[in-house]
């Protein structure tokens, strides 16, 4: 230390404890960071009762400290102790510097070097509360937002069944019907259906995520992608036969992949093209495989995404539309991410006045 002294500490001091925050000893004295002694046996509990410095030259020199029992309990001659406080002025403890020999202490220069930093501390203590507050309210809220994940999970879970269910009493249902009217509302309650059911499965795809478990795959070429694809857009024509869906596929017959998984992110794709896209102007999907790379993409005609929303198109519950009919819940793009992802590929965007490309691209093994 500056003064001479060869042993300081910074005390937490309460009317029953004295605490060590930090110590430099240079003594051996044996005092760490949280070591403790009997308040009533420091010179720091006076310091505390009367909110008043004491600082002194020699315990064997003439004055009010001269033979006081704590210098002689702890051997030491020269001592300060400045009071320590935090910003709204109340008292949280010393900083207090002692040493065997007498040392030069009651110096302007050095009492004002010793308040300085006893000011500096005080004001470190209120930034050391507010982020240890910060901390606390972070640690509260991931606690939350586990929660909230794990609710996700059980919900979109539980939803599956009754989705399930209704879809198989539709499809009971068009089997007895004849009337044109009565199956046409049939489709259109099942194309619902289908909506449910694949935000449903983002949903759960989306808490897995988050919860740990990732994008799990099924790898496999002994089936082509092809079949897998082509049952997605007839899925989609089903439900929205007013929206013409254009079909270019170009694929080798055993690509490895998991089938399931790039079908769910042409559905993902293709949902997002028909509710984003001009009604009346065909989607072209097309698929195939070039010097090892194989691309998947989905075009639509319409209104360009907002430049400020590109960056962020590919994360949890975000739109790339503001309009009305922009529903669902922000997560369809976002899986098709994260199985991309999964499969060590990509997700490609290029949106312009006029159209709008999402693209998946991975390395082709066959």
């Amino acid at each position: 230390m500056a003064t001479g002294l060869r042993f300081a500490a910074i005390a937490r001091v309460t009317d029953a404890r004295w605490i060590t925050c930090s110590v430099a000893d240079h003594l051996g004295f044996g005092l760490l960071p949280g070591s403790e002694l009997v308040v009533e046996t420091t010179l720091c509990h006076e310091v505390r009762q009367a909110d008043v410095e004491i600082v002194f030259n020699d315990a064997r020199a003439p004055g009010p400290y001269k033979g006081h029992p704590t210098a002689q309990m702890y051997g030491f001659r020269s001592y300060l102790s400045i009071p320590i406080h935090w910003p709204d002025g109340r008292f949280f403890g010393t900083l207090c510097a002692l040493d065997p020999n007498p040392q030069t202490l009651d110096d302007p220069r050095v009492l004002a070097m010793t308040r300085m930093f006893a000011r500096m501390i005080g004001e470190t203590l209120q930034l050391d509360t507010r982020l240890q507050n910060a901390e606390e309210e972070l640690a509260q809220e991931r606690e939350i937002a586990d929660v909230q994940e794990q609710f996700m999970a059980i919900l979109a879970h539980d939803l599956r069944n009754p989705i399930t269910a209704v879809r198989a009493g539709l499809r009971m249902l068009k089997r007895q019907e004849a009337d044109p009217r009565k199956l046409a509302l049939i489709d259109l309650m099942d194309g619902s259906g289908q909506r449910m059911a694949d935000l449903v499965s983002n949903l759960m795809d989306h808490a897995r995520n988050r919860l740990g478990g990732g994008i799990v795959l099924d790898r496999r070429s002994d089936r082509p992608l092809t079949e897998a694809l082509d049952q997605i857009v007839a899925e989609f024509r089903a439900v929205a036969p007013s929206s013409e869906i254009v079909v270019t596929f170009e694929l080798p017959p055993n690509l490895d992949c998991d089938r399931a998984r790039i079908a769910q992110l042409l559905s993902n794709l293709l949902g997002n093209a028909i509710t984003h896209g001009t009604p009346d102007r065909p989607i072209h999907v097309s698929a195939k495989v070039t010097k090892g790379t194989f691309a998947l993409a989905v075009l639509n005609e319409g209104a360009p995404i907002p430049e400020s929303k590109l960056s962020g198109l590919f994360s949890p519950f975000q739109k790339g539309d503001e309009r009305p009919n922009g529903s669902g819940l922000g997560l369809g793009l976002y899986i098709a991410s994260e199985i991309a992802k999964a499969h060590g590929g990509r997700m490609l965007v290029a949106s312009t006045d006029a159209n709008t490309v999402f693209t998946f691209e991975m390395p082709a093994c066959h």
